[in-house]
């Protein structure tokens, strides 16, 4: 990659990491990154609702968030023809180039922040350099600010190299909550893609090193439960309760006593646990927000199944009343070799490359998994690419940053896959 490319993305991802947007509140993530898409120039650019489903999409903030924050990046400077386009938090966006005959090639990137107060440190390199968050309590501490900047070099290097085909790039919102891949699947617009690639930087590999076929993705479903009982006198009249708070801690308790499936990796986590509101009342309402994951969408369904029967027969222990909402999920996936050797040889052959993984397991979740899913099962094909990076913080911690050369490397080893692809 030459200087000067290196340059405008390098502060492209300094622009997004100080302007940080939780899922489907990037708005101003958006409008910079159809500025660059125009910058490029593209055959296709479809933004927001054109690109997803709406009745699709999970976990999406109230109207008086979404306002928020579509107020905030006007206050950046996002243009009002994009924010018009991502009204209700309708984000992301789709770049395509067509050349002719030949296969249809995708990458998907991720586009969404954390809610993590970042460091002001000054050992910390946003903060010392003056890229730290403008938007605070918010911040982009998985890499999604260097996958967006990514993918906009990896479409300008496609747009100017001899591929014959269709390129699209896909600026996916609402990863961190798992909750746009699959409104950007049933809303069809990658039906056509015949390879799929995503990328990840990080994920405890250093600046240098390239997996080239991330696997191991844990399905995952997170719920939210509500437990409803009725109040009483906690001294004078407690027989006359329904404690809501002993059915949740039922639940808690039961829910860990799952038994482990045979078959393969299954995990359970109650994340947030809360109810009443004085020691002296019986409490009448309690709430869980948890998890269950598992090694395939088969051994999540078994602990989703476990769960959903735990919290039920817990409330009725009780003589309360539950009720589940499913908030999020994603299936498991893995990444077809055909498309990681690509990626292999092509970092073979990448500056800055150091050392070179054919595979590595994620041991986590994504809803990627929902894109990966959707070509696989249309006879295409899918992967998962790793690129390392040096972070001085762990993903999802007030310090983490990425070693921007990086992006260099994530560039020219994806812009080689592609390359390979037709």
């Amino acid at each position: 990659m030459d200087e000067a490319r290196h340059d405008r993305l390098v502060a492209l991802r300094r622009a997004l990491h100080s302007h940080p947007e939780p899922a489907w509140c990037e708005f101003y993530t958006t409008s910079r990154i159809v500025e660059e898409v125009e910058r490029i120039g593209v055959d296709d650019l479809r933004v927001g609702p054109e690109i997803l489903d709406d009745e699709a999409r999970m976990a999406v903030p109230d109207d008086e968030t979404l306002a928020d924050w579509h107020e905030r990046a006007r206050e950046a400077g996002a243009r009002e023809d994009v924010l018009d386009q991502c009204v209700g938090g309708l984000t992301g966006a789709l770049a395509t180039i067509e050349r002719g005959e030949g296969p249809t090639v995708a990458l998907r990137v991720d586009i969404d922040a954390l809610p993590i107060t970042e460091s002001d440190e000054t050992s910390h390199v946003p903060a010392d350099a003056g890229f730290r968050s403008d938007n605070e309590g918010y911040m982009h501490a998985c890499g999604h600010d260097a996958h967006a900047a990514i993918g906009v070099g990896v479409l300008e290097a496609v747009a100017e190299s001899d591929f014959a085909g269709t390129f699209h790039v896909l600026f996916q919102p609402a990863e961190e909550v798992i909750g746009g891949g699959k409104a950007v699947a049933e809303s069809g617009v990658l039906d056509d893609v015949d390879r799929l690639y995503a990328v990840h930087v990080g994920l405890d590999h250093p600046t240098g090193e390239v997996v080239a076929g991330v696997g191991g993705f844990l399905s995952v479903r997170q719920f939210e439960v509500t437990f409803t009982g009725e109040t009483a006198h906690a001294g004078g009249h407690p027989a006359q309760g329904r404690d809501a708070v002993q059915a949740l801690a039922t639940a808690v308790q039961n829910m860990h006593a799952i038994r482990r499936h045979g078959d393969g990796d299954t995990r359970v986590n109650a994340g947030v646990v809360e109810g009443g509101t004085a020691t002296n009342i019986v409490p009448e309402s309690a709430r869980i927000e948890g998890e269950v994951r598992g090694e395939t969408t088969h051994l999540k369904e078994y602990m989703s199944d476990r769960v959903d029967t735990v919290v039920h027969s817990a409330a009725e222990m009780h003589d309360c009343e539950a009720e589940i909402r499913t908030t999020a999920e994603a299936p498991s996936a893995e990444s077809d070799d055909e498309l990681a050797e690509y990626v292999y040889e092509a970092a073979g052959g990448t500056t800055g490359v150091t050392s070179r993984l054919r595979t590595d397991e994620l041991g986590g979740s994504e809803d990627a998994t929902y894109l990966m899913a959707r070509v696989q099962e249309r006879g295409g094909l899918a992967c998962y690419v790793g690129v390392g990076t040096d972070h001085p913080g762990g993903h999802h911690t007030p310090t983490f940053d990425v070693d921007e050369r990086t992006l260099a490397v994530g560039v020219d080893t994806l812009a080689g896959a592609v390359d390979r692809c037709w």
